[in-house]
């Protein structure tokens, strides 16, 4: 059982009630929310520990809602949507999002995914120091903290994680199916997307040119590789 906070933002009430009632039978606080703007509200107002968000709200809808929450904080978000095109799920990861679910789905579906966006690596405490990968890239994974050429760079968790996850096997190719199951959960392994994705986002905050990576290389039909350079 849990004691996570979740905010559910649907403009439906019966799905809102529904997500309610199966969010709470797992021990989950539950907040609500029927809009972009009320769900923004209820984040300043709130440690909320994961976000439930419609794609699909009348108003300024979820992608924007999804864009503005990113830009505020880091908490997860698991996008829920009737869509289910590769384009639909690249836009939304985006614009923020950490997952992304089809509607209909199951209870238990849908419990994984919040499991699997709540988990967290753990810290590689043998790292009791900084590594400076160059003169302009330095990780610090006890403090989660990146400096790339000169400047702090804000990563969501999920990347954060990749990263770390690349550098603890620094110039070792590693699958796309590792991957996907050390950062999401045993349940995935399909969603190559995703990857494309956070790479893309990684490469623009810590490469200095991202269309010609220097850290984070692509290993065609493979997955990825953290390039460590030569001290």
């Amino acid at each position: 059982m849990s004691s996570d906070r979740v905010l559910v933002v649907d403009d439906e009430p019966q799905l809102r009630r529904v997500m309610r009632t199966a969010l709470v039978a797992n021990g989950y606080e539950v907040y609500e929310a029927r809009t972009g703007e009320e769900a923004l509200e209820a984040l300043r107002e709130n440690n909320l520990d994961l976000i439930l968000l419609d794609m699909n709200m009348p108003g300024s809808g979820g992608m924007a809602a999804c864009r503005e929450i990113r830009a505020q904080s880091d908490v997860p978000i698991l996008v829920l949507s009737v869509r289910d095109s590769e384009k639909d799920k690249i836009s939304a990861l985006d614009a923020g999002a950490d997952d992304y679910i089809t509607k209909p789905f199951s209870v238990n579906e849908l419990m994984a995914r919040i499991r699997a966006n709540l988990r967290r690596l753990p810290a590689h405490g043998e790292q009791a120091h900084p590594i400076v990968v160059s003169d302009d890239l330095t990780v610090d994974f006890a403090a989660r903290q990146v400096v790339a050429h000169g400047q702090a760079v804000r990563l969501t968790p999920k990347e954060f994680e990749l990263l770390q996850y690349l550098m603890s096997n620094a110039n070792k190719p590693v699958g796309h199916r590792k991957l996907l199951q050390t950062l999401w959960g045993p349940e995935y392994g399909d969603e190559v997307e995703y990857l494309r994705v956070f790479v893309s986002q990684l490469r623009k905050k810590i490469e200095a040119d991202p269309a010609h990576p220097r850290y984070i290389l692509t290993e065609p039909w493979v997955g990825y590789r953290f390039a460590m350079p030569a001290k």
